[in-house]
């Protein structure tokens, strides 16, 4: 998400700034390619990541840490990781990885690539074919037991080889004042399992903001950059039935697939939204659901969306779980706070296309991918191996908070370690079984673009419905045309 505040696979992260002195080299110019300079460790293995991967993979002594982790995993005691933290901003870490990778360089030897983005490069022959290096027994627990959404999203499209092993998924989940909603005269005790209407939520939501007299009823992330067109949209079309590109069966191959957006569930979807962000005088918005959402919405990513709720000002809140983690707490919200996957408008039996309808979740989340240009390929191999083993997804998810892309793992971390996420464990579990990658191809920055732009203008109410999803369809249309040419088709 170029241009907004620092991100990671939808979520933002608290640290704008990185102080590290192999951070700011990047920053400066420099580039991964000359992380360790000329006096690298062979036994040493570099990763690149965030300020946050960075903080955990080594620790005091004494305290628990990733590399402590992999070791006790089975990784050979010789072999040390260095996560070496690029930028935190997702679109800005893949345009470094990109010169890293056409210019032929190493270090790094494993890229923390953003699922969003991972398969553009599996497809220009920029990583490592893991299904073809990793011994049989480690590939086939990957394949079987990892979400499989996050895999979809690793794997090479054309082929089904896994080029990446997802090291933590990312889901939207719906927060909202359990206590206030309550107070107002709903029951909301089977919500976590069996989220409401969007209807029901959207009614509930507006009396409890008049009986609270909270400034706000629902905020959410509306602004014209990557996070509306990937995630927050996404799931509102999807669980209206609607998709960019028809079924889920079509998110990884551009070129030739229906565009889908000018039907009505994706209209529907944004005269919903038009009435929860313009209320009824709104001549586009839907009929019968209340305005609940500030107009402000439209100018809102993740940190701008979370401060009105977790301030008490607001009922409901959509974002992924690190707004668990701090809204959750005994400072903050405590067992008040309700979680519940997202209120979905049409059932999957209901939906016109396969992968839609019902409760859906945008998945965010990154993976590890092994530079084809290292000459620490066995050892990386060896690294990656360990990243697979439950102690390792266990520590990173108790240290940081990073979901185990095993998500039955969840229910075995320690309580006291992971803190409030612990009481949502089957919220998320549903989150993760009902999460929709957004449609990754090499095209897709450019389509991702053409999306937010229209659904934001339509959220404005700086055009109608359909003629920004007209103008949209077209625009695809285009880039789907020109991928066609492209591939010779």
């Amino acid at each position: 998400m170029g241009g907004q505040p620092a991100e990671r696979g939808g979520r933002t992260t608290r640290r704008a700034f990185v102080t590290t002195a192999s951070t700011a080299a990047v920053v400066a110019g420099i580039g991964v390619a000359g992380c360790l300079g000329q006096t690298r460790d062979e036994r040493t293995i570099v990763m690149t990541g965030d300020t946050d991967f960075q903080d955990i993979m080594h620790t005091d002594d004494g305290e628990p840490s990733v590399q402590e982790a992999l070791w006790e995993a089975g990784l050979d005691e010789d072999l040390t990781v260095e996560v070496q933290a690029s930028v935190d901003d997702s679109a800005q870490r893949m345009q470094q990885y990109q010169s890293a990778l056409q210019a032929g360089r190493s270090p790094p030897d494993i890229f923390m690539m953003d699922s969003g983005w991972t398969i553009p490069f599996i497809l220009r022959d920029q990583t490592t074919n893991l299904t073809e290096v990793l011994p049989t027994n480690v590939r086939d627990r990957v394949e079987n037991e990892y979400l499989e959404a996050a895999l979809e999203t690793a794997r090479d499209p054309e082929t089904g080889d896994l080029h990446a092993i997802p090291l933590f998924p990312d889901f939207g989940t719906m927060l909202y004042r359990r206590d206030l909603i309550e107070d107002a005269g709903y029951e909301t005790e089977g919500w976590g399992t069996d989220p409401p209407s969007w209807q029901e939520f959207a009614e509930a939501t507006a009396e409890t903001q008049d009986a609270a007299g909270t400034q706000y009823g629902f905020t959410t992330q509306a602004a014209a950059y990557e996070g509306l067109s990937c995630c927050s949209f996404v799931e509102v079309m999807s669980t209206w039935g609607g998709a960019y590109f028809g079924g889920t069966e079509n998110l990884f191959t551009a070129g030739d697939r229906p565009i889908t957006v000018d039907e009505g569930p994706v209209l529907d979807a944004i005269r919903m939204m038009r009435a929860f962000i313009h209320g009824s005088e709104d001549d586009h918005a839907l009929e019968d659901y209340p305005q609940i959402c500030p107009t402000a919405i439209v100018q809102w990513s993740e940190q701008e969306s979370l401060g009105p709720f977790s301030n008490g000002d607001a009922v409901a809140h959509r974002n992924w779980p690190f707004a668990i983690a701090e809204t959750g707490g005994d400072d903050a919200f405590g067992e008040d706070l309700g979680v519940m996957p997202m209120p979905y408008a049409v059932s999957a039996e209901d939906a016109g296309y396969e992968g839609v309808g019902g409760t859906a979740a945008a998945l965010g989340g990154w993976h590890l991918a092994l530079n084809p240009n290292t000459a620490q390929d066995e050892r990386a191999l060896e690294v990656l191996k360990a990243f697979t083993h439950d102690e390792v997804m266990l520590t990173i998810f108790e240290l940081q908070g990073f979901l185990p892309p095993i998500l039955d793992l969840v229910e075995e971390a320690d309580p006291d370690e992971i803190g409030p996420v612990a009481r949502y464990v089957d919220q998320i579990q549903i989150a993760g079984e009902n999460a929709v990658p957004r449609p990754v191809t090499d095209v897709w920055p450019e389509q991702s673009a053409l999306a937010f732009q229209e659904i934001h203008a339509a959220y404005r109410g700086a055009k109608s419905p359909e003629a920004a999803m007209d103008d949209l369809n077209g625009r695809l249309e285009q880039s789907e045309r020109d991928v066609e040419g492209q591939n010779g088709d």
